[in-house]
């Protein structure tokens, strides 16, 4: 296990975007494995009521006695719903279609929105001691995402270089700024990532071109590119990065971590690129 700096503050990521199949599951695995590699303690949330996070960090269905649903529901702590996976210094808190209930279970509770930031913030929660918490949100705008909203530090999009890509962040934009005007005045956005990114295709750089044209620097100058690796890697039940770190899609998601580290002030030490390359 690694071990964590005391001088670092937890950062919690909402992984979001209201459309599926973009690469928000694919991102948050990957992205928290690379963490976990320079030695980062790392928690993936799966938020998400289809569990595929769950599913793509090897954690089966038996596996999953008590889920993000129990925690929601505060009949779980973060400790007990906390799973270790194949990668040292990454845990998963699993989801099952339970999650789906949620909005009608809690539909009389005033305050709904703020279950998940509750469960985050208890002693016992705080004493998980994880450097990132990386909550894998639904393709919808539903409670749960808001619920992920109300409790993070910040939010990663993953953005899919297709058409209609941006408009179709307007949406979230919105709810982003209404939960921070409201609810988590200190939310920001950490960042667009470009996904399925094809430098052969021309729609692929049209769409970065719009990107970075409008959004500025909030796009992270890494692209994650179409990759097989990253669509098999999944039915092997491990990140990319486990079931060929040599692929393109792994090399950019651990560029990708870099790149969050150094947005965050959180820089990697010469033992940590040794930790990293053995």
């Amino acid at each position: 296990m690694s071990q964590r700096n005391s001088n670092r503050q937890r950062q919690i990521i909402a992984v979001a975007n209201q459309k599926g199949g973009v690469g928000k599951t694919t991102t948050a695995i990957n992205l928290g494995t690379a963490l976990a590699a320079v030695g980062r303690r790392v928690l993936i949330l799966d938020l998400d009521s289809q569990g595929n996070a769950s599913t793509g960090l090897g954690v089966n269905q038996a596996q999953r006695d008590l889920t993000t649903y129990d925690l929601l529901l505060g009949e779980a702590s973060l400790a007990d719903v906390s799973v270790e996976t194949v990668v040292p210094g990454l845990f998963v808190a699993p989801s099952t279609v339970d999650l789906s209930s949620a909005d009608v279970d809690l539909v009389e509770d005033r305050n709904r929105v703020l279950r998940m930031r509750r469960a985050l913030n208890t002693p016992e929660a705080l004493a998980c001691d994880y450097d990132y918490i990386l909550i894998d949100c639904p393709p919808s705008l539903n409670l749960l995402t808001v619920n992920a909203m109300v409790t993070a530090n910040s939010v990663l999009v993953p953005l899919q270089c297709e058409f209609f890509a941006l408009e179709g962040l307007s949406q979230l934009m919105l709810t982003i700024r209404e939960v921070r005007q409201t609810l988590n005045p200190g939310l920001s956005i950490q960042g667009v990532v470009l996904t399925m990114y094809d430098k052969r295709n021309n729609l692929s750089l049209q769409v970065e071109a719009d990107a970075r044209k409008n959004l500025g620097d909030l796009v992270y100058e890494t692209t994650i590119p179409r990759n097989i690796r990253l669509s098999e890697a999944p039915s092997h039940s491990v990140p990319a990065l486990i079931y060929d770190h040599r692929s393109s899609g792994a090399v950019a998601y651990q560029k990708l971590a870099g790149e969050l580290l150094r947005r965050l002030n959180d820089p990697i030490t010469q033992e940590e690129e040794l930790h990293e390359q053995t």
